[in-house]
């Protein structure tokens, strides 16, 4: 090999005197973001490092040079040592000249081959390629222009004069991201005897391969060419066959098939455009500046550590159509792809359709049902976007959230994606779960007026021309909690051995995927649960709608949000709920900011009240939350009518109503998981004074009625209370309509018209109270526990378990509560439900029309005496739990 002096070394690393000019010319337009913040950590010490980027360009290498000098690294201008290259860099892609206005490209097969012969014959000499991406204008953000959109990083290998224009404009947002080196002798070594030649072409295709990875973690993948995912749908043998089919079944011609499943697809598919992207997250800046006083993501980290490797697929809560464009907005802001949205085809409006089309949403029809070809396409479809690695969005309880609640999961685009997968294992999925927690929504009015009765608006141009009225306020903060990722493969694990071997049979359907996929919708609505936010509205709402009008004494409210942000930081529902860092008296002054409450000055103390309109509406953002205050209100529901309760009776009646509340609210435990949660909860009680313990621990006894610690318990045990009331009208009307007489859909109707007149009569301001799909949830457990079942008639037939659940009933509702729901619903004129007097002596528990300070007072002595004889006559049995009569359903 050449030798050469010092002095000549020194002499070739100073690089030309106008590539130094550029450099100083172009700093002022250039402010770079190293991505790791000190990459010289990546480098192995001693080892000559000679750097690749991606496409061959002045301006790249001025940038790389500047980068490198930043932070500490070798400089690139200066001559590879071992080799006879005059510089430390080269490109995978490089312009050679020009023909036509275009340029052509030559591959790196001659540097790597250079740097290949370097090696031989040198055993203890070693290069380490260090990979260098460069992106000019990846994000421009609110305060950029809307021209400088244009010319933001894409995938498509621009001339001098435009990426000139791009660092103009965008420079000051431009990232060098350095990536581990790959050491060359380990590399050549591994190869054995591969030829120099096929080895040199191995390194190439393995370092486009690695940027094409990281430019599509970075940009997005490259899907502007909408043509090849459809041509790629129209020529898989499932469509092939489909249309022929089709062709077959309407007598129509191949052709004439074939361009109707065309057309299906170019209805479905999204046409992604890196373009629209950055042109609609700029607008978009400008629109959430206006809207929201600040969006918050918590746990984002978590989730995009476990993202590499797999194929993603968020899996939010559906409560505004704000969700869709909040997601994809933050990711792109932060640097993650934006996601392929599954969207209604409701959606597909004039104008805004083709907008969020390229945004990278594809459409979907309500049904599949009666068009095999359109599901065949459209399977195919999501199939080839998850085999391309696409990351994916979807709201699996197919449609917005009217109650603030969680509803049902619907599977059918869960299904499609462990199909896709199980045909096409390449790539493992992963399901990211994400709560959307808002503190107030535009369609709030709309909710309200569809549970109600009224009919719900379609979607349309001038609909949504009418909407933007809602930009005249403002809507709080807005927050994106991830929780817990969900892996497929180790489900698939658990649910079949041999899943890996059903690719073969793209048809295939094994018995298992049903309770797989039910499985997985449930996991993913239960770390959705786990991922709450709970901010100042959500406590307002929990703490003013239990009480009869809506208002509170400004210092029982203050103690009351005490409670509820202490119950939650000491017996936290999960590590990934967020809590709101305000105090008491700050909820109460930001919930009167956002105008959820109202003050009313009076001599006594203020008072804080919600307009009965109000009401209505703050009912979505307490049910938001009302899985985490569970536990508690349950324990507390027990002492509404009762004031002395043995702890193992609290327990008992935990376990038999837990299965319910457990599937209406999506909660996290196992029987003896909620057990414990009970256990924590009653101790929590005992310390804060609102229950006290007695008879070692067997006893639990609350403070008399007009204490401060009995107003708490009631307030707590009122958010949950609905949720029985609507299971003993459930049962009521089965009861008294008789066995074999009400099909599920006639229970259902019957359900709905009995809530809705006991809210009229009450006043109640929940409309989700009667919400026929809370009905039906109810009915379905019941059918899952054998405790209800369709008879040959499809009638509804039960065993007498109910009867035990109508007495446990009476510890829970009140007699007033219990006589409105039996008198109001409706039931065959032979079957009634009789009220008879059961044997119970010395019942503990005060008869709830008495005033709550006469009765608790006045029979306290008595419960007492009765506690004292159950005890010394039977001192290993628990105490019995009372009621307050002895009504019964036969």
């Amino acid at each position: 090999m050449q030798n050469t002096s010092s002095a000549d070394i020194t002499a070739r690393q100073r690089a030309p005197w106008w590539f130094n000019l550029a450099g100083q010319l172009l700093q002022p337009w250039v402010k770079i973001r190293r991505d790791p913040a000190e990459p010289a950590a990546l480098l192995k010490a001693g080892v000559t490092v000679c750097y690749v980027i991606e496409r061959d360009g002045f301006s790249d290498a001025l940038i790389l040079q500047r980068a490198c000098r930043e932070a500490g690294l070798p400089n690139p201008m200066q001559p590879l040592a071992g080799t006879r290259r005059r510089r430390s860099v080269f490109a995978l892609a490089r312009r050679v000249g020009w023909v036509f206005g275009r340029n052509r490209k030559r591959a790196p097969n001659e540097p790597l081959r250079q740097l290949v012969r370097s090696l031989e014959g040198v055993p203890e000499h070693d290069i380490q390629l260090v990979p260098v991406s460069i992106y000019v204008g990846r994000a421009p953000t609110r305060d950029s222009g809307w021209f400088r959109v244009l010319f933001s990083e894409n995938w498509v290998m621009v001339g001098g004069f435009r990426r000139l224009l791009a660092l103009l404009l965008n420079g000051r947002d431009t990232v060098v991201h350095f990536s581990a080196p790959v050491s060359l002798r380990s590399v050549l070594d591994e190869s054995g005897d591969m030829n120099p030649e096929r080895f040199t072409r191995k390194i190439a295709r393995v370092l486009r391969t690695h940027f094409h990875r990281i430019r599509a973690a970075v940009i997005g993948p490259d899907l502007s060419h909408r043509r090849t995912v459809v041509d790629a749908v129209l020529n898989a043998e499932p469509v092939r066959s489909a249309i022929a089919a089709s062709a077959a079944k309407e007598k129509i011609s191949q052709a004439k098939a074939w361009r109707k499943a065309h057309k299906l697809v170019m209805e479905i598919s999204a046409d992604y455009s890196h373009p629209v992207v950055r042109s609609v997250s700029f607008l978009l800046s400008n629109f959430w500046n206006k809207l929201y006083d600040g969006i918050a993501m918590h746990h984002f980290d978590k989730a995009r550590a476990a993202a590499p490797g797999h194929e993603v697929v968020y899996v939010p809560c559906h409560r505004s159509h704000t969700d869709y464009l909040l997601m994809s907005y933050q990711l792109h802001m932060s640097g993650v792809v934006v996601p392929h949205i599954a969207a209604g085809v409701n959606l597909n409006l004039p104008v805004i359709g083709p907008i969020l089309r390229r945004g990278g949403a594809f459409f979907m029809r309500r049904s599949f049902k009666g068009n095999a070809l359109y599901s065949v396409v459209f399977n195919e479809y999501l199939a080839q976007l998850i085999d391309r690695g696409v990351p994916i969005e979807y709201f699996i309880e197919g449609g917005r959230s009217r109650t603030g609640r969680l509803l049902a999961p619907r599977a059918g685009m869960l299904v499609m994606t462990i199909r896709a997968f199980l045909r096409a294992p390449r790539r493992p999925v992963l399901f990211q779960p994400v709560y959307i927690g808002y503190e107030k929504l535009m369609e709030g009015k709309s909710y309200a007026g569809e549970l109600s009765g009224q009919p719900k608006e379609k979607e349309s141009l001038l609909g949504l021309l009418r909407g933007l009225k809602v930009l005249r306020q403002r809507y709080g903060h807005v927050a994106l909690n991830f929780g817990e990722p969900i892996e497929l493969n180790p489900m698939l694990d658990e649910a079949s051995a041999d899943w890996r071997t059903l690719g073969d049979d793209p048809d295939a359907k094994p018995e298992w995927l049903g309770t797989l996929t039910d499985r997985v919708a449930e996991r993913i609505q239960i770390n959705i649960n786990r991922a709450a936010d709970v901010n100042p509205i959500n406590l307002l709402a929990l703490a003013l709608l239990a009480t009869p009008k809506h208002a509170m004494a400004e210092t029982d409210l203050l103690t009351q949000l005490e409670l509820s942000k202490a119950l939650l930081e000491e017996l936290p529902y999960s590590d990934r709920v967020t809590l709101t860092p305000m105090n008491p008296a700050g909820i109460i002054a930001y919930g009167e900011q956002m105008a959820w409450i109202q003050r009313v000055q009076h001599p006594l103390g203020d008072v804080l009240t919600v307009a009965p309109e109000q009401a209505v509406l703050l009912s979505y953002f307490r049910n938001n939350v009302l899985h985490l205050n569970a536990t508690a209100a349950w324990v507390a529901c027990c002492f509404l009518n009762n004031r002395r309760m043995s702890r193992s009776s609290v327990l008992r009646l935990g376990q038999i109503i837990y299965p319910f509340i457990q599937s209406e609210l999506f909660l996290p435990w196992d029987a003896d998981g909620f057990a414990v949660q009970l256990q924590a909860t009653i101790d929590f009680f005992v310390r804060r004074g609102l229950l006290e313990s007695t008879g070692d621990g067997r006893v639990l006894e609350r403070s008399p009625g007009q204490d401060d610690g009995a107003y708490q318990l009631k307030t707590i045990a009122r958010s949950l209370i609905q949720a029985f009331e609507r299971y003993y009208i459930t049962i009521a009307a089965l009861v008294k309509n008789g066995p074999h007489t009400l099909t599920g859909t006639e229970l259902e109707n019957a359900c709905t018209l009995t809530a809705q007149r006991l809210s009229l009569l009450n006043e109640l301001s929940a409309p989700e109270f009667f919400d026929k799909a809370l009905f039906r949830g109810f009915i379905q457990k019941l059918r899952e526990r054998r405790v209800v079942w369709t008879d040959d008639n499809g009638k509804l037939d039960y065993v007498g378990a109910l009867e035990g659940m109508v007495r446990d009933a009476r510890l829970i509702l009140s007699r007033e509560v219990r006589h409105s729901i039996l008198k109001i619903t409706p039931g065959s004129s032979e079957k009634e439900i009789s009220v008879t007097e059961t044997p119970t002596p010395a019942p503990t528990v005060v008869p709830s029309h008495l005033p709550a300070d006469v009765s608790d007072e006045a029979m306290h002595d008595r419960h007492v005496a009765n506690e004292h004889r159950a005890h010394s006559s039977t001192p290993s049995t628990p105490v019995a739990s009372g009621s307050d009569d002895n009504d019964a359903i036969r």
